[in-house]
Order: C-alpha cells, then sequence, then structure tokens
C-alpha cells in the first residue's frame, strides 16, 4: 500500500487557472497574523512557589566520584603465601589483571601478621568489581548451601537478575540458584567466612519479606472478566486502590480464566472477596443476546486499541463479545442486564455503520501521478481527512477508499476530480525495445534517458534487467510521449544497424591505451564520439578489446586504435646490456647527467638494477634503432673507461641451448669462474652461430677457450651428474679463488656447477663433461662431502690480545671464517678469562683450513706495524670518495685498516690565541716543531709492512693534483654556461673540479683539480670546448649580416600574412630574421632582415617579388545586399576563406555601423577580381530570395500587442512580500540609546534607494 497527497478541490481550481488575485492594501496581512507569537506559559502562584523553593532550597554539597576502600585478607586466607615473593610472581600478575578489567587502582602492603592490605581506589561501580575480583582470585573460598522455598528464589534473582548481581557485589559472593526446572530449594554460596555470612543473612531476609505475602488464584469465566475490570480497567483499579493487594486479570488475547492476587494476607482475602461479590452478582443479573454483524465491521466496534468495546461498556454496562478474527463467524453477543442491552445493541449497530468502504476508478498507470512527488497530493487530502483510509492496489484499475461516510464521500468526489483532468491532459504509450539496448537508451549515469525526459516532459519506465521484459512505457503529455516515443525508437534503430567489433590488443597495452586517469582514451573517444570501447576487466586477463556503433566510425576507430598499438609495438621494443657492475655509477654519471642524455637523444627508456642487486643487466626499451644506438653509447663509455675486450666466437647454434644449461646455469659458472666475463648468445632461432664475449682481455681468452671446450665435450658425448651436499660447504668445496675446485676439474677435466642464489634447490651440485671425467669427478666430490660429514672439534693457542680482533664487529671475522669453510664453528674464552685456549668444531678438512687461516691471521696480528701518511686534511674527503667507497676499496685490495684523523677545530685554536692576548702557559709543556706535520693531517694504516706501504702509494694516488689551462677570457661566460650547466656538465664527464677567475681579475687562467689520471682526459675536453666555442664566434659573425628593405607600410600585413604565416614561410626557408618597424619608429618603410649574406640577399628578394606581385592587384568597391553577408560569410567565416583562397583574392565587409552598410571591397589581380564579384554577385541573386522569404515568414509570427517587457511594466515593479503593523515601522519599537542624533533620520539609517 502506498501513501498518497492529493490537492483540494479549491487549490486545483487554482492551479487549472494559473492565476490567483491580487490583494489589495487593506487585505495585506498584519505582522501578528504573518508572525503569530508563540505562546506564554500562565504564571500560577504554585509554580512561582515551586520555582523559589527550587532555586532558594538549600543546595546539596557535592561529592567526589573516586571513593577509596580498604580490604583485609588475613594470612590462613591467603591464596598466595610466598612470602619472598612480595610485588612479583603471580599475586602480582592477578592484581595487574584485575585493575585492567575494572579500571580501579590497587595498592598492596603486608601487615605485621603478614595478613595482606589491599587499598581500592576508583568509582564506586569499579571498586565493587574490584572487591568481588580480589576476593574471588587472591582470598581462599569457601562455600556454603542455604535453603529457602522454591518459590521465592525469584525474589532473590530480581528483575533482569539485577537484585542477584547487587547482591553478589554486596558480600563479594558467588551465589547459585537452581534452575526452574530443578526441584531442589537449596542456594549454594562460595567466598570468604565473611561473605557467606552476609550473604546468608541477605537472603534469609528476602525470604521472610516473603513469608509475610500471599497468593491466591481465583478462576472466574472469561465472559465475566470484563464486568471485574470495568471500563478502562477503572473497576479493578478501584479494589487494588482499597484492598492494597495486586490484582491480575488476563488479557483479553489470552484464553486463560485464572486471576491472580498478591499482597498481604489480610489484603489478598479482602480482594478476593469483593472479586466473588461482583461475580456473582453478575452472574445471577446478566443475560445475553446474539446479532449478526458483518466480519468487515468487526474491526469498527472494536476500534482502535479496543477503545471503541470500552466505551460501550462504560456508557450501558454492557459486554460486547467479538468472535477471533481468524474465525468465520459474524455472530456478536451483547452481555449484561436486560434493560441496557437494547441502548448497547444500537451502540454496537452505530459503530458498525459508521464506518463505509468505497472504490473510485483511476487506470493504475495515473495511481503515482495522483499520489504526487513523495506524496505531497495524497498528503493534502489525508491531513483534512484524517479518518479515511486511501489505498492503490498495484496492478488493478480502482483506489479503495475506507472511513466514516461523509469523509469518503468527500475524498471520492477530489479524487474523481483529480482522476478526470489527468485523464483528459495525460497519456501513455508502450514500445518494445530488446532488453540488451535498455542500458544504452539509459546512458552512462542515465545521462541520455534523463534527456529525454527533461526535453519532452515525460517519464520513462525501462524495466530492470531481472525483468527481462521488452517493454518501455511513456508517459505524460501527449504530444511528449510522441515525440518521447520516435525519439527512442530512432535510436533503437540507429543501435540495431550498430557494428559490433572485437579487436586483438595484448593486455599488456590496456593500461598505455587507457593513458593516466583516463586520459588518453577520452582523447579517442572524443575522435570518435558515436563508437563505444569497452575494455575487458583486468582480472579477466583478456585480450578482446570491444567496440560498438556506425559501422564507418567503428573502422576508423578500429584503424586508428591498431595504429596507436602498432606504434607502442614499434616503441616497445627491449634490450639488455650487460655491464660490469663498477661502472654503473660512470653511465648514470653525476646527478644522472650521462644517463639523462642517453634518454633524451635516442628517445629511448633506460632501467638500471638497484644498488643493492648483484644483476649487471641495463634494460633499454624504445624503438628498435634507438635502442641499439643507445646500447653503442652505453657500451662505448665502458670501453672508454676499462680495458674491455669484445671477441665473437664461432659455436654451432644447436648447441647454444645446452652451452646456456637449465635457466643459465652453464654459461653463468663460466662468466663466474672468468672474472664475470659478459657472454652474448644470439636470439633461438635466428640460425647465427656468433657468440659475444666482452670483458677484460685475459679473462675474455679465457672464457673463450673454457666456451670452445665445453662445446667441443657438448659435440662429443657429453654427460651429466647430479650429487648434494650442504650449502654450507658449497664454499669449503670451491675453496679461495676457487682453487679446491679447480684441482678437481684440471685432475679430471669435468665441468662442476654450484648453485646459485636464484635456484630453488641450494643442495644441487651438477657435473658435466666426458663419462669418465664426470665419474672421477664425482668419486672425488662424493669422498670431500663424506668427509666434511664427520665433525670432530680441535683445539688451538692463540695469544688473548688477538682476541678482539677475532670477535670484534659482532664476530664478523669469525662469521667469514664459517662461510668459508662450510659452517665450522670457532668458540673464543669467555671476556675475563686469561685463557688462550680456542676450539673449533666441523668437518674435519674445515676445522684444519680454519685452523690454518686463523694462525695467517694471527701471524699477519704479530707482524703489524703502524705507517703514518701525511695528506693535507682538505684533501681527506675526496680520498675517501663518495660513502667511503675508495677507503673501503683501498681496505679490501691491501687487507689493511685505515684511520683518518678528527678533523681541526679552528675556532678552539683562535680561543688560545685571543686568552689575554697570549698563550696559557699551563697548556705549553713544551716547544712545537714548525716543521712537523700536523695531527688533523696525519693518516694511520696498519697491517703487514708491504701491504702498508703499498697502500700509502695508493692513497697517495688519490690526492688531487691541480692544472692552469689558458683560455681567453671573452669564452669563459660560454664555458661557465647558462647558470653554470656548461661547467657543471664537464665537471661531471671528467670528475674532476674546474675553477673559473672571477670576472674583475680578467685572467685568462682556468684550474683544474682532479686525479692525476682524470687530468689529461679534462684538459682535452676543456680545450676542445675552446676550439667549438670559436668556431661559433666565427659563426655568430657571419650570421650578423645586416641589410634593409623599403616596402610601403600598407603592403605590410600582406608580407606578414594570416598568423604570420608568409613571414614565417621567408624566415624558416632562409634561416634569417626579419624585422617590421614599431608603431613609433620614423622609417615606417624599413623592414631589417639579419643572418648569413646570401641568404639575406635572398630573403630580401623574395619580400620584393611578394611587393612587385602586390603593386600588381587593384581593388574594386561592389555592392552586396547587407542581408546576405552573413551567408556568405559563413559559420566562423569558412565561406569567405573559401572564396579568398579559390579565387586568390582579399574581401573586406563593413563594420556595423559603417555609412554603406551594402560596399564590400575585393582585392587582387585584375582578371581574379572580376571572377570573384561576378561569383559573389551571383550568390547575392541565390541568397536575397531566401532573406525575403524569411522576413514574410517572421511578419506572421511576431507577436501582436506589447512585449513581455511591456507586460512587466503593467504589472509594475514587485513589492516583495508585505504586512502592516511591522515593528521597524514604528520608532517605539527600536529606542534610540543615550542623546538623539541629529544627522540620522531613520532608525535604519540614510536610505540607498
Amino acid at each position: 500500500m502506498s501513501s498518497v497527497a492529493v490537492l483540494t478541490q479549491e487549490s486545483f481550481n487554482e492551479h487549472r487557472s494559473g492565476l490567483r488575485p491580487e490583494k489589495g492594501e487593506d487585505a495585506l496581512p498584519t505582522y501578528k497574523d504573518a508572525f503569530p507569537p508563540l505562546p506564554e506559559k500562565a504564571a500560577s502562584p504554585e509554580g512561582t512557589q515551586e520555582t523559589t523553593n527550587a532555586w532558594t532550597s538549600k543546595i546539596r554539597p557535592l561529592k567526589s566520584s573516586v571513593i577509596t576502600q580498604v580490604f583485609h585478607v588475613p594470612l590462613e586466607e591467603r591464596k598466595y603465601k610466598d612470602l619472598n615473593q612480595f610485588g612479583e610472581g603471580d599475586q602480582a600478575k592477578v592484581c595487574v589483571d584485575i585493575m585492567h578489567k575494572t579500571g580501579a587502582h590497587l595498592e598492596l602492603s603486608l601487615a605485621k601478621d603478614q595478613g595482606l592490605s589491599i587499598m581500592v581506589s576508583g568509582k564506586l561501580d569499579a571498586v565493587m568489581k574490584a572487591r568481588k575480583e580480589i576476593v574471588s582470585r587472591l582470598q581462599t573460598q569457601a562455600s556454603a548451601t542455604v535453603a529457602i522455598p522454591k518459590e521465592h528464589h525469584r525474589f532473590v534473582i530480581g528483575k533482569n537478575g539485577e537484585k542477584l548481581q547487587e547482591l553478589e557485589l554486596k558480600t563479594a559472593t558467588k551465589i547459585q540458584i537452581p534452575r526452574p526446572d530443578d526441584t531442589s530449594n537449596q542456594i549454594k554460596i562460595s567466598g570468604t567466612k565473611e561473605g557467606l555470612e552476609k550473604a546468608k543473612h541477605e537472603i534469609l531476609l528476602i525470604s521472610a519479606e516473603q513469608d509475610k505475602r500471599a497468593v491466591e488464584r481465583v478462576n472466574i469465566d472469561k465472559v465475566y472478566h470484563p464486568f471485574l475490570t470495568g471500563a478502562f480497567n477503572k473497576l479493578v483499579g478501584e479494589m487494588m486502590q482499597e484492598t492494597g493487594a495486586r490484582i491480575n486479570v488476563p488479557p483479553p488475547s489470552v484464553n486463560k480464566t485464572e486471576i491472580v492476587i498478591t499482597g498481604e494476607k489480610e489484603q489478598v482475602a479482602l480482594a478476593v472477596t469483593l472479586i466473588k461479590k461482583v461475580y456473582e452478582e453478575k452472574k445471577k443479573s446478566t443475560t445475553t443476546i446474539a446479532v449478526e454483524v458483518k466480519k468487515s465491521q468487526h474491526k469498527y466496534v472494536i476500534g482502535p486499541k479496543g477503545n471503541t468495546l470500552q466505551e460501550i461498556l462504560e456508557k450501558t454496562g454492557v459486554s460486547v463479545e467479538i468472535p477471533p478474527s481468524d474465525s468465520s463467524s459474524e455472530t456478536v453477543i451483547l452481555r449484561g442486564e436486560p434493560d441496557r442491552l437494547g441502548q448497547a445493541l444500537t451502540e454496537v449497530y452505530a459503530k458498525a455503520n459508521s464506518y463505509t468502504i468505497s472504490s473510485v476508478s483511476a487506470p493504475s498507470w495515473l495511481h503515482r501521478f495522483i499520489i504526487g512527488k513523495k506524496g505531497q497530493n495524497l498528503a493534502k487530502i489525508t491531513q483534512q481527512m484524517p479518518k479515511v483510509h486511501i489505498e492503490f492496489t498495484e496492478g488493478e484499475d480502482k483506489i479503495t477508499l475506507e472511513g466514516p461516510t461523509k469523509d469518503v464521500q468527500m475524498v471520492q468526489g477530489q479524487i474523481e476530480i483529480i482522476v478526470t483532468d489527468l485523464v483528459n491532459r495525460m497519456d501513455f504509450t508502450e514500445i518494445s525495445v530488446d532488453p540488451k539496448f535498455h542500458r544504452h537508451l539509459i546512458g552512462k549515469g542515465g545521462v541520455n534517458i534523463n534527456r529525454i525526459k527533461e526535453l519532452h516532459k515525460v517519464t520513462v519506465r525501462i524495466p530492470p534487467d531481472n525483468e527481462k521484459s521488452t517493454v518501455i512505457r511513456i508517459e505524460g503529455d501527449p504530444q511528449g510521449v510522441q515525440e518521447a516515443k520516435k525519439e527512442l525508437l530512432e535510436l533503437t534503430t540507429r543501435m540495431e544497424n550498430e557494428r559490433t567489433k572485437d579487436l586483438i590488443i595484448e593486455q599488456r597495452f590496456h593500461r598505455a591505451i587507457i593513458g593516466q586517469k583516463g586520459e588518453k582514451i577520452k582523447e579517442v573517444r572524443d575522435k570518435f564520439p558515436e563508437v563505444i570501447i569497452n575494455f575487458p576487466d583486468p582480472a579477466q586477463k583478456s585480450d578482446i578489446v570491444q567496440l560498438r556503433g556506425p559501422r564507418n566510425e567503428v573502422e576508423k576507430c578500429a584503424k586508428f586504435m591498431q595504429k596507436i598499438v602498432a606504434e607502442m609495438v614499434e616503441n616497445g621494443f627491449c634490450l639488455s646490456v650487460p655491464i660490469f657492475k663498477q661502472f654503473h655509477r660512470n653511465i648514470i654519471g653525476k646527478g644522472g647527467s650521462n644517463i639523462k642524455k642517453i634518454r633524451e637523444e635516442t628517445s629511448t627508456k633506460i632501467d638500471l638494477p638497484a644498488e643493492n642487486s648483484n644483476s649487471e643487466m641495463i634494460v633499454i626499451t624504445g624503438k628498435k634503432a634507438n635502442c641499439e644506438v643507445a646500447r653503442s653509447r652505453i657500451l662505448a663509455i665502458q670501453k672508454e673507461l676499462a680495458n674491455i675486450t669484445e671477441i665473437e666466437v664461432s659455436i654451432p647454434s644447436k648447441l647454444h641451448n645446452s652451452l646456456i644449461g637449465s635457466k643459465g646455469r652453464f654459461v653463468r659458472s663460466i662468466m663466474e669462474e672468468c672474472g664475470g666475463v659478459h657472454i652474448h648468445f644470439p636470439t633461438e632461432g635466428s640460425g647465427i652461430d656468433k657468440v659475444t664475449i666482452r670483458g677484460p682481455a685475459e679473462e675474455v681468452e679465457k672464457a673463450k677457450q673454457q666456451l670452445l671446450a665445453l662445446a667441443e665435450e657438448k659435440q662429443t658425448k657429453s654427460q651429466t651428474a647430479e650429487l648434494r651436499a650442504k650449502p654450507e660447504y658449497h664454499k669449503f668445496l670451491i675453496g679461495k679463488g676457487g682453487g679446491n675446485i679447480r684441482k678437481v676439474r684440471d685432475s679430471t677435466g669435468a665441468r662442476i656447477i654450484f648453485p646459485t642464489a636464484e635456484d630453488k634447490d641450494q643442495e644441487l651440485i651438477t657435473v658435466v663433461g666426458t663419462e669418465e671425467a664426470v665419474r672421477d669427478a664425482q668419486k672425488e666430490l662424493e669422498e670431500l662431502i663424506k668427509s666434511l660429514d664427520n665433525v670432530v672439534e680441535d683445539n688451538m693457542i692463540v695469544d688473548p690480545k688477538h682476541h678482539r680482533y677475532f670477535v670484534a664487529r659482532r664476530g664478523q671475522v669469525l662469521r667469514d671464517l664459517a662461510d668459508e669453510y662450510g659452517g665450522v664453528m670457532v668458540s673464543f674464552p669467555r671476556t675475563g678469562t686469561q685463557s688462550d685456549k680456542v676450539t673449533l668444531k666441523g668437518a674435519k678438512e674445515c676445522v684444519e683450513a680454519a685452523k690454518k687461516r686463523m694462525l695467517e691471521i694471527v701471524e699477519d696480528l704479530d707482524a703489524q706495524v703502524i705507517i703514518e701518511c701525511v695528506i693535507t686534511q682538505k684533501f681527506h674527503r675526496s680520498i675517501m670518495g663518495p660513502k667511503g667507497s675508495r677507503i673501503q676499496q683501498i681496505t679490501r685490495d691491501h687487507n689493511v685498516q685505515i684511520k683518518f684523523p678528527e678533523r681541526e677545530d679552528p675556532q678552539g685554536k683562535r680561543a688560545l690565541i685571543q686568552e689575554n692576548g697570549e698563550a696559557d702557559a699551563g697548556d705549553v709543556k713544551e716547544p712545537v716543531d714548525p716543521n712537523a706535520p700536523k695531527k688533523c693531517d696525519v693518516i694511520v694504516i696498519s697491517g703487514r709492512k708491504e701491504r702498508c706501504e703499498a697502500a700509502v702509494e695508493a692513497l697517495k694516488a688519490l690526492v688531487p693534483v691541480t692544472i692552469e689551462v689558458e683560455v681567453p677570457f671573452d669564452l669563459h661566460r660560454y664555458i661557465i654556461g647558462q647558470k653554470g650547466s656548461g661547467i657543471r656538465k664537464m665537471m661531471d664527464e671528467f670528475e674532476v673540479n674546474i675553477q673559473v677567475p672571477a670576472p674583475e681579475q680578467q685572467s685568462d687562467k682556468i684550474s683544474i683539480t682532479g686525479l692525476a689520471n682524470h687530468l689529461d682526459r679534462a684538459k682535452e675536453g676543456l680545450l676542445e670546448r675552446v676550439k667549438e666555442l670559436q668556431a661559433d664566434q666565427e659563426d655568430r659573425a657571419l650570421r650578423s649580416f645586416k641589410l634593409t628593405i623599403t616596402v610601403d607600410p600598407k603592403y605590410h600585413p600582406k608580407i606578414i600574412g594570416r598568423k604570420g604565416a608568409i613571414i614565417t614561410t621567408i624566415r624558416t626557408e632562409h634561416d634569417v630574421n626579419i624585422q617590421f618597424p614599431e608603431k613609433n619608429d620614423e622609417n615606417q618603410d624599413q623592414i631589417t632582415i639579419t643572418g648569413y649574406e646570401h641568404k639575406a640577399i635572398a630573403a630580401r628578394d623574395a619580400i620584393q617579388a611578394l611587393v612587385d606581385e602586390l603593386e600588381e592587384m587593384i581593388s574594386e568597391d561592389i555592392t552586396l545586399d547587407s542581408r546576405v553577408h552573413a551567408r556568405i560569410i559563413g559559420a566562423r567565416g569558412k565561406g569567405i576563406r573559401k572564396i579568398m583562397d579559390e579565387f586568390k583574392v582579399d574581401l573586406r565587409f563593413p563594420q556595423s555601423g559603417a555609412a554603406d552598410p551594402n560596399l564590400v571591397t575585393v582585392t587582387g589581380r585584375p582578371e581574379l577580381v572580376d571572377e570573384a564579384i561576378d561569383h559573389l554577385l551571383n550568390l547575392e541573386e541565390e541568397y536575397i530570395a531566401d532573406a525575403v522569404e524569411n522576413e514574410t515568414k517572421m511578419a506572421y509570427t511576431r507577436p501582436h500587442g506589447g512585449s513581455a517587457a511591456g507586460m512587466d511594466e503593467q504589472r509594475g515593479p514587485s513589492k516583495g512580500f508585505v504586512v502592516r503593523e511591522a515593528p521597524w515601522t514604528t520608532v517605539y519599537y527600536f529606542p534610540s540609546f543615550g542623546a538623539p542624533v541629529a544627522t540620522k533620520s531613520s532608525p535604519w539609517g540614510p536610505k540607498r534607494f
């Protein structure tokens, strides 16, 4: 059922007429009518007195919401009695848990008798809960039972168990009451002794109270219950008030005859007597009559919530018995005194007939218009006639009304008027459209259907997808309905003629085609607005992109998208270039300058592996040719930086896969063994035999021999065997620098391949070679692995002074030993003990090798010397390198320790000098040697003597050297470049510092500071740059040739051309700069040309040729009717441009307000001007007829009489909302403050209108 609102008759008639009569001055509402005052509460003496008492009564003092209570647990009742663990252990944990659970604060203390005192602070509720938890968890528990009558148990529980909870909190006990179905009357209590006694006492008190009370049950026939309760329960209420007992009469809906009376024994007895008395009287004096009342009218006799029955009982003293709603009986029984039954019967029939049911015929499609938006129309009727119930049944052409007869008749009349009006002025139609087109008719976000609704003022109902209906219903104004129907059918026809095409586009391109936030696909959709482009959901992994729309547009869009994909495929070529890891930073350049330059110049994307990655591959993406260029440039940088050799080896292509091995294992093992050379095989299936090896010359040759040997083995009968060993044994099996595994390979001729970090199976070792070589190598390795599995323990003596070296840096040296020697465990004695015994545990060979290595380290430590290297402090930072990389490399290469001094504090030094003008005598113990090096310049190196000396040489080689290069002063600013970009680029490229002297020095010397091996390259680069700049200077001098040409200013716009098109062409073609005179220049006819001499002359000749051509042109004025000018000019000037381009002439139409609006000027060559004029006159003749016809039509369609503006003038200006006797019209309501102000004539200030 829906709720509906309907217009009243008066407002509906007003709505139909569309006009309201204007109100006269007298009819204006007063201020009080328009804005009625709020009702004021009447001040009564009692109310005043109450208020006074409320405010004058004594205010109770505020109490703190936080309370504190102390609980005592005797020693014998303590659950945790361990006196040594006070403040810790389980007891403390329990207290913390109680605090978290209850929110109270607990403090524990021990009394002299070892009893536990607990102070609990917090809100009352929290303290009581904490007390209960303390008793149950910190105090030993006792239990007891108490027996009370079963019927008293519910009083112990209380309403919703509140009484029981209160008892448990109050006594800090746990009380268990047997379930209702349990016959036991025993209540079990558990808690402390004190709590048990309290709980028992409270329960027995409750039972004792209930013993004083009585319960009586009286069976009275159900039909006499209304006489006992009285109308609106007045009689039973009086009985309860008189006796003080509680009388419970079952409600009419409950089919019980038992009436329960509870209270004190005397009260209950009195109540029972009264009830029986009333019952006996009514039983004797009452009689019944049965009448037939329609089932549908029973509810009117009952009334809302049975009120009507109660009213009849109150008025006549007769009880009316209605059959239940699920019964089909229509018999109503009236029970009461005989002389009252007639009056009651009259009341029953009056109530039954007071309501009527009626219906109004109305097409079901009009129901929602009758209801109105959000039920507005129906609300107006229901507000006036609230007793009338209006029901709209979906699918039925009627409206059901139910209510008082008169009200129903009035509502029926109003609804019939509305229905008649709607039938006269509204129509509907239905069209059948395939459901697959429904969502396209609706459009994205309902844009299509909403446009149709607003344009034609109709409502369109398109069935939801789950209905699978083809019927679309259109309702509204008859004309709008027909127009909307026509448009929807046209859209449907167009969609039926549409074509759907599936494009296969790899999913990896979808994101790129769509673009960020859909920007790129939006451009495509804007270009082809009639084509719908649907991409598959990324989760579907589909390559199908669907296009739908008109056939031609779909084809064009498909070609356009295929072109985009082709470009992406072309630009998506990928190339991997192996570059030695140490040269990656050189490829990047300082601040990314090198890599950025290569990317920009080759239009490619270049990705380098992360700094912490072991990969050496640089990936280049873009067009194939561009990728090749980028690769060449990257390889050239590597070749320039290092002694890199590249050779090609011819190996049959059929062997390539076997040489590469599973996941590249074989070829990777060769590359790692030969110092990380790069081996590049051609792409599979290319048929090319050449394999490229790149790297240091010696390693390349070594890799070549191994690759050829492996290829030869593969061509003969090559065998492969696999064996397993724990990953920690691998380093020991390989040996330092691959020594151990090389011995096995040299003795057997087999190749042994160990797993890499990326391999899943870290235990698998592969042996490749001839059958005999594999067998021998496998046997040797198995013996080695077997011996490694035999764990032994050995000891060695290490001087305690060297222990620190092994265990320093969190035992880094020991971890390195374990990695290198099969996971051997080395244990040093604990710090503080003077033992020199060191224990080694592991495989026998690993222990022996580790022991030998440790002895070498100890020998190195014993032979260690300290050498000082003096290098000026200002060079220390450059020696260290970025993040100390250079110094770390020297430390690794020479196995030494290098310590740099602290930086000198210049401020501290000055403070010493300034102390009373002389140094503090107490600080100067002996004279300082002026030739002695400063402490801040001394670098300390420790290690073996020969290694320390080599490290000193390496450090000194890193000291920057400065040289001077002579560069003409006038070129300095070009070398520096814009904002220093030029000099920064050179410094990044050559890894040096270049210092250009200040301009005021006028010096030709430029200083270059850097490592000695970088200076020569930097000097060459700088001199090369000087040569380029000098060549540029000469070129600039040649380009600065200037000449002028005199041209009449009237020809300047023609030479410039539309949007500068002509002059731009001349400038570009001859590579010159052409300058026209400014407005304020004296020589308005001079055009200046600057550039190479021969090009400037050629440009001048081109301009002169234009001028000669313009001088041959003529201008003629013709008269063209101004009414056709707009047609000739066309939309956005398309028509006039077409004429000008076709006849090579210039047309000038008059501006608005010109003296002669019909005058048009044509300029060009004489023969072309004549042709253009003829064409224009022909167009005029053609267009003038249309213009005259349009004017005639306008004369008939123009409205007669005054315009809308005139009508507004007749109505006069709107006065807005006007009321009389408003406060702002009387100064009385706005009295002035203080002395009157003479300048203001109105309380609101001077008028501004």
